[in-house]
């Protein structure tokens, strides 16, 4: 969707929602996602393979799932979804999907890259597609197996906009500090953290404010981490490491480590400090959490699984990756819900021709990170 004034995109999708859909790689999606129209071979068999957080985790497995449901149903068939509980499961998972006689198998996060690409290349007939990750073991710059379809994210440039919003939140409040921890320490999570501290330095730049970031830097590449994506003890001390330097906005980055968040800030007894989402849009996956939850930074999950399938079932499938962007609406903010009227006068504005400049190229959000 192309934004042709502030107004069309802060109303209809920051203070709205978002609404994501995409076509393929480099294509504008439609607004809702669709199917081709031609019916899916009559032995088509869809399959999905979580990673250890499970379906549950208001965040990209549970994505991938609406994503692969909402798929089978234009279709009308029943696909297979695999729940790994631990990371011991992602290989006898994906064997069992190859028994079952599954035609596309979609593995859930870079922690099935090994057994995903094991599998696709003892099975060259079948359809492979993995999110979050290039499956390329090797590094050498292309995928492992060539039935394997990347669906990756560019997420710095959602991150970018997210992180101005917070420094803008920030800085009206008085507080000039916000945060960030995340789960593993991987491309797919450094890469949030990366766009969030760009766009808090471009506050800051355009407003001579001095918003700092604790939690994360983006020259050293170090910062805090928890070591998984469990919602446990290590994750709360994580989460309170970064709170206790007096931030009033904090983006967990990790899956299920919001929780860990959520309680850490309701356990500091603070009505002042906020959280922002990630991969889905949180206030909405996770209602008890809405009052604390100030935005989401959002990938279009749901949407690329729900189109890889449609492809693969009438023989179209194509393992060129797909990279989700701001152009493409494969990222984007949520809406504000309840704090946009709270923002700082003109916040809405701003991140609206920041988003323009972006799309158009006039700035570059650069991570090491990024796909």
């Amino acid at each position: 969707m192309t934004i042709s004034t502030t107004k069309k995109l802060l109303g209809a999708t920051i203070a709205a929602g978002v609404v994501f859909a995409l076509a393929g790689c480099g294509q504008a999606p439609a607004a809702e996602p669709e199917g081709s129209g031609a019916p899916a071979d009559s032995d088509f068999l869809p399959c999905l393979v979580s990673d250890a957080g499970g379906w549950n985790d208001k965040s990209f497995n549970q994505s991938a799932k609406e994503g692969m449901d909402s798929a089978a149903d234009e279709l009308g068939v029943k696909p297979l979804e695999f729940e790994s509980t631990t990371d011991n499961d992602y290989a006898p998972n994906l064997e069992t999907a190859v028994s079952e006689g599954c035609s596309l198998i979609v593995a859930v996060g870079f922690k099935l890259a090994a057994a995903t690409v094991e599998s696709a290349l003892a099975n060259p007939e079948l359809d492979y597609a993995i999110i979050d990750d290039y499956a390329d073991l090797e590094f050498d710059g292309t995928t492992d197996a060539p039935n394997i379809k990347p669906l990756v994210f560019d997420t710095a440039q959602a991150a970018y906009l997210g992180g101005y919003a917070a420094a803008g939140w920030s800085a009206q409040s008085g507080v000039n500090k916000v945060g960030t921890f995340g789960g593993g320490q991987i491309p797919s999570v450094a890469v949030f953290m990366d766009g969030f501290q760009l766009g808090i330095e471009k506050y800051n730049e355009d407003k001579s404010a001095a918003v700092e970031l604790f939690g994360w830097d983006i020259n050293t590449q170090e910062g805090s981490f928890t070591g998984g994506f469990d919602a446990n003890d290590k994750a709360k001390s994580t989460a309170k490491s970064v709170l206790d330097q007096g931030v009033d906005v904090i983006l967990p980055v990790g899956g299920p480590i919001y929780q860990s968040a959520a309680a850490q800030i309701a356990d500091s007894g603070k009505d002042d400090v906020f959280m922002i989402g990630v991969d889905s849009d949180l206030a909405v996956a996770d209602p008890s959490v809405a009052d604390i939850t100030m935005f989401s930074i959002m990938k279009a999950i749901n949407v690329a699984v729900h189109d890889t399938a449609i492809a693969a079932s009438t023989g179209d499938f194509d393992p060129a990756p797909y990279v989700g962007t701001l152009e493409n609406e494969g990222v984007k903010l949520s809406g504000f819900g309840d704090f946009e009227g709270k923002l700082p006068d003109g916040l809405l504005d701003e991140i609206a021709a920041l988003q323009e400049q972006i799309i158009s190229g006039d700035i570059k959000v650069e991570s090491q990170n990024s796909p």
